[in-house]
């Protein structure tokens, strides 16, 4: 069973995929909005890829504030689930996501990529970990 990995913003939609056997998360592509309202796009982009890897369901980022709090972003992500629930029609888990970005960020700088590198593929990373977070949190058959 593939799971897809999201790390949902502002203007873009990082996605991570999962190996068949639920073991490992890989990035797969980020997708670019010009809209931060408009989802058409990007949800038609998303069915594909799920079609494409044939996934069962989805952990989507969960953006809490680091005191756990539930902020402005929090609405959107929410929103953001029902609509793939109800469009793509596969379930959707909600993942904390509150340190995905820093981990990201630090494997890149730790494999020595320059700022503008980092800024290309930071959101496609956060939702590997996102991803591998969820894996690494579930029983191994």
């Amino acid at each position: 069973m593939r799971i897809l990995g999201l790390d949902f913003g502002m203007k873009t939609i990082g996605v991570a995929v999962s190996d068949p056997f639920g073991w490992t998360a890989q990035g797969v592509e980020i997708i670019r909005r010009t809209e931060e309202n408009n989802l058409k796009k990007s949800i038609e982009r998303l069915k594909t890829i799920c079609e494409e890897y044939q996934v069962e369901k989805i952990v989507l980022g969960y953006p809490k504030n680091m005191n756990n709090t539930l902020g402005e972003r929090v609405e959107k992500t929410e929103a953001f689930k029902r609509r793939i629930e109800r469009e793509i029609m596969l379930p959707v888990v909600l993942w904390d996501e509150r340190l995905s970005t820093v981990g990201a960020e630090r494997s890149l700088l730790e494999a020595d990529l320059s700022r503008a590198k980092r800024k290309q593929v930071i959101d496609k990373m956060a939702a590997v970990f996102i991803l591998q977070g969820y894996l690494d949190s579930k029983p191994k058959e």
